[in-house]
C-alpha cells in the first residue's frame, strides 16, 4: 500500500457508527441549515476555549476573512503576518482589501519573528495575524504587547493549532479573535469543509453573525451591512460536536507518533521540529529539513512513500501577490525553508507498522543521498 501524509479511512471506520448517526440525526431533525447542531457546536467550541463565543462558517479562509472585517479591516489597511503559510492566510486578508505585510520566519521553528514585526508597522498597520503554524503556537506574549501598545487587533490563525497549548492557554485564546478551519486533514476536521471564529467581545460575535448571513441581523430582515452566504453546514457541526469530545485524543496520538519519529530518525541528519518552552504541539503536521529534499521525496516514491511539501511556494514569491513588489531575498529564512522542507506521515490512526515503514525507509534513503 501507498503510504501518504494524511489518511482518514481508518479513523472512519473506527467512527463510522457515530458519524453515520450524527447525519441521521441532522436528517431526521427537520431543520438544514443554521439549526440546533450549529448551535450546540459554537457553544460547546467556545466553552472548550474558556471563550463566550463562537460563529461557525462555512471554511477556515471565510473565517480569517469575515473575522478580520468584523474587527473593522478593511481597504487600505495592512495587517501584519507571514509568508510561510498556506495561500488562504493571505487570500483573506487580500479579499478585504487590505495589504499583507511580511515578515520574516525563525529559522528554527518556523513561526513568525517577533523581532521584526515592530519596524514593519506603519501608520496604516491595523492588525497583527500571526499564523500558529503545523500545530505549535506563536510567542504571543510580545505580540499582545506591541498591539495593545500600537493600538493594533490581534488575530490568531489556528487553522493548524486545534488543542495546541501556549503556557497554558490554548491556541485561539489569546487574541482579539481567531479563525480555525476544519477541513478534513486538520487536527480537528469535517467530512468536508467548516471553519469557525471564536472571540471573547460580544460587539465582534454580533458583527459575525451579521456577516455571515447576508447582513442581516435576523433571517430575511434587513441588511444592515452588506455580508456574505457563510454558514457553517447543520451536518458537519453535527460531526464535529461528536468529534470535538474526541479532540484531546487525536491530539495525544499525534504526540505519540512525533514522539516516535523523534525517536527513530533523531539520531539522522533531518532537522527535527523544535518545540518551544511552553508549548504544547498539536503536531498538525511532522515537518523536517534537509538540504537534498527533492532527492529524499522522489526516493521514497521506491518504498510506497508520497510525502508532501508545507509550502514549496512561499506566498509572497506567487504570481498572483506580484502587485506586492516583493523579490527574492525580501524573506531569506522563509525562503530557505521552502526548498528544504516537507512533512512526514501524521495523523492518529497511522499504525505502529506504518510509522516504522517510515522511519525505516527514509533511515535508508538518507544513507545514499
Amino acid at each position: 500500500m501507498t503510504i501518504r501524509v494524511w489518511n482518514y479511512t481508518a479513523e472512519y471506520e473506527a467512527e463510522r457508527a457515530d458519524v453515520l448517526d450524527a447525519v441521521d440525526s441532522v436528517f431526521r431533525s427537520g431543520q438544514l441549515v443554521l439549526g440546533p447542531s450549529v448551535q450546540s457546536f459554537e457553544e460547546e467550541f467556545a466553552a472548550y476555549h474558556g471563550l463566550p463565543h463562537c460563529v461557525g462558517v462555512d471554511n477556515g479562509t471565510n473565517a480569517i476573512k469575515l473575522g478580520l472585517q468584523a474587527l473593522g479591516i478593511g481597504p487600505g489597511d495592512e495587517v501584519i503576518t507571514v509568508s510561510n503559510t498556506a495561500a488562504p492566510t493571505v487570500v483573506a486578508i487580500d479579499a478585504l482589501g487590505a495589504t499583507p505585510v511580511f515578515v520574516d520566519v525563525r529559522e528554527e521553528d518556523y513561526l513568525i519573528d517577533v523581532g521584526q514585526v515592530e519596524a514593519a508597522v506603519t501608520g496604516r498597520t491595523k492588525c497583527l495575524l500571526p499564523v500558529h503554524l503545523y500545530g505549535q503556537c506563536a510567542d504571543m506574549a510580545p505580540l499582545r504587547e506591541i498591539a495593545d501598545r500600537r493600538g493594533l487587533a490581534l488575530f490568531e490563525d489556528c487553522a493548524q493549532a486545534h488543542g495546541a497549548r501556549h503556557h497554558g492557554r490554548l491556541a485561539g485564546s489569546m487574541g482579539d479573535a481567531a479563525a480555525f478551519s476544519f477541513y478534513p486533514t486538520k487536527v480537528l476536521g469535517a467530512y468536508g469543509d467548516g471553519g469557525a471564529v471564536v472571540t471573547s467581545s460580544a460587539q465582534t460575535d454580533q458583527r459575525l453573525r451579521r456577516l455571515r448571513f447576508y447582513g442581516m441581523a435576523e433571517r430575511y430582515y434587513v441588511v444592515e451591512t452588506p455580508g456574505h452566504n457563510s454558514r457553517l453546514d447543520e451536518v458537519q457541526a453535527e460531526i464535529l460536536r461528536r468529534k470535538l469530545g474526541r479532540l484531546d485524543g487525536y491530539v495525544a496520538a499525534r504526540r505519540a507518533v512525533a514522539a516516535r519519529y523523534a525517536e527513530g530518525l533523531g539520531d539522522t541528519e533531518l532537522v527535527l521540529p523544535r518545540v518551544n518552552p511552553g508549548n504544547e504541539h498539536a503536531h498538525y503536521v511532522y515537518v523536517v529539513r534537509h538540504p537534498r529534499r527533492d532527492e529524499i521525496i522522489e526516493r521514497l516514491k521506491a518504498y510506497g512513500i508520497e510525502l508532501n511539501i508545507s509550502y514549496p511556494w512561499p506566498v509572497h514569491t506567487m504570481t498572483g501577490f506580484a502587485r506586492l513588489g516583493h523579490g527574492q531575498g525580501d524573506l531569506p529564512v522563509t525562503e530557505r525553508l521552502a526548498g528544504q522542507i516537507f512533512s512526514l506521515p501524521m495523523y492518529p490512526s497511522l499504525s505502529l507498522d506504518l510509522q516504522d515503514k517510515v522511519i525505516d525507509s527514509l533511515r535508508r534513503v538518507l544513507e545514499t543521498v
